[in-house]
């Protein structure tokens, strides 16, 4: 039996307007070198000058994990040959990161939760993009310079499941704080996973194996899920040492497998060195106090819901996953929702048809004050839950926003006048007397058959609840 060691770097585009050292702006699809200058073209002479906003964001999720925030930091220079990279090195930091030590708490299928160490998150500048067509290749320097911060972990996790989880709540957590869209397909959020096996109880790790920019949750874990069987296999014929040592390996989707890369670099091959024209990194109280402004982050929101609201911890962690569907779920309890109705009309009624039509939450034509209006339809009678859903149907396809109007423009107002729903019954009743002989003789199984035979009478408008009570009293 084998043990799977986990770690993994995260590389996150923080959301500044402007690049890490210098004024070019950071806009996403723009031509082709538009967004460039000298500084991140790496022309002679041009010095580069470290980004405020960044700095802050850094520190802003430091202060989230818990982590050592450091008031002063040092960048560093590390050298590698790449066309992506004009000036053949990256600015980074390793002798002293803004961020160190911290941790983040992941939530188990079994409904325990396991801290995961963190050893640092650094800034330091993206590399631009290469674009290959047929025979040659093009760059493109736009990004080029863009601030990054690399999240770095303990190797705490020991199967994908862990790692995904690690993954979906750092991403969270980023777009909580609002320090990055954390658009994985934009590549603003991707990781490197390092993946190592031992024999279960050796100490001592296996080789680590790192699987390069991975840009989807269900990329990693497949990565991981292939990388694993491939060393334990080589473990058991006995070929371990020939066939896994330190490398880089890239994920390829198509064949589900990953394939080498390149040996892996150590350090000293990156020929680190403090970088010249850089001084260190010193923050200020205004910045600190800037940092600490900040939301209410996942954990707390989850412990708010249970406690404040009675929700099961499982709906709160659904709810709280999504930083938009935790606002649009709190936008409907502004409206009058109970908490529990909405979570289902939230989570099942709406994601489902959004699901089907292609809409996310932010695009949704259905917004939070309407959805909550409607659900609290519900809670108060007015409307049944069947005709909430014709009402939803209805607005998912139309423009109209009004509750109060579709309800008596659909017909679907809920009738829970007694004497109505009273006349309905004594009219079912006397025209099924042998049913009523049978009920009553013990055969009780046929109360389902009034209440189906008293809401098809009145259409499905007669309030289910006063169905049930009236028609108990007059089958006595």
């Amino acid at each position: 039996m084998f043990e799977t060691v986990i770690g993994l770097e995260v590389h996150v585009q923080l959301n500044t307007k402007t690049k890490l050292f210098c004024s070019c702006p950071t806009s996403f699809a723009e031509h082709q070198n538009s967004n460039t200058c000298p500084t991140c073209l790496a022309l002679p002479g041009a010095l580069p000058v470290v980004n405020e906003e960044a700095a802050i964001k850094a520190m802003r999720l430091g202060y989230a994990i818990n982590a050592n925030v450091n008031h002063t930091s040092y960048f560093d220079r590390k050298s590698y040959f790449y066309p992506d990279s004009p000036s053949a090195y990256q600015i980074t930091q390793l002798t002293k990161a803004i961020v160190q030590k911290g941790e983040v708490f992941i939530d188990l299928k079994d409904g325990s939760q396991k801290r995961i160490g963190m050893t640092q998150a650094h800034l330091e500048a993206d590399a631009g993009k290469n674009i290959h067509e047929g025979d040659y290749s093009k760059v493109d320097l736009n990004r080029a310079g863009t601030p990054l911060l690399e999240i770095v972990s303990e190797p705490d996790m020991r199967s994908a499941d862990e790692a995904v989880a690690f993954l979906k709540k750092l991403h969270a957590t980023v777009r909580y704080l609002d320090i990055s869209d954390a658009n994985m397909q934009e590549g603003s959020f991707r990781c490197d996973v390092n993946v190592s096996v031992r024999p279960k109880g050796q100490e001592a790790f296996g080789t680590r194996v790192e699987i390069k920019n991975i840009n989807s949750f269900k990329f990693v874990a497949d990565a991981i899920a292939y990388e694993v069987q491939r060393q334990s296999e080589s473990y058991e014929d006995g070929v371990y040492e020939e066939e896994v040592y330190q490398e880089t390996r890239l994920w390829n989707v198509e064949q589900g497998v990953t394939k080498s890369m390149r040996g892996k670099e150590e350090a000293a091959d990156y020929r680190y060195f403090p970088d010249p024209d850089l001084r260190p990194l010193i923050v200020t109280q205004e910045m600190i106090d800037e940092a600490k402004k900040m939301p209410e982050l996942p954990d707390a929101k989850v412990k708010r819901y249970i406690d404040s609201l009675g929700m099961k911890r499982y709906d709160a962690l659904v709810i709280t996953s999504d930083k938009e569907m935790a606002y649009f779920f709190e936008e409907m309890l502004v409206q009058g929702a109970v908490a529990k109705t909405a979570v289902t009309w939230l989570t099942s009624e709406l994601l489902g048809r959004l699901n089907k039509a292609g809409f996310s939450i932010e695009s949704s034509p259905v917004d939070a004050k309407t959805l909550g209006t409607l659900v609290a339809k519900i809670s108060d009678d007015t409307i049944s839950g069947k005709g909430a859903k014709e009402i939803l149907d209805y607005m998912m396809d139309n423009e109209s926003r009004d509750i109060e109007a579709l309800i008596d423009e659909l017909g679907l107002a809920q009738v829970s006048d007694d004497g109505a729903i009273l006349a309905i019954i004594d009219e079912i009743i006397a025209k099924n007397a042998d049913k009523v002989e049978q009920y009553k003789g013990g055969k009780e199984k046929l109360f389902g058959f009034f209440v189906g035979q008293t809401m098809k009478a009145s259409k499905g408008s007669a309030n289910p609840g006063k169905v049930n009570a009236l028609l108990k009293e007059r089958l006595g």
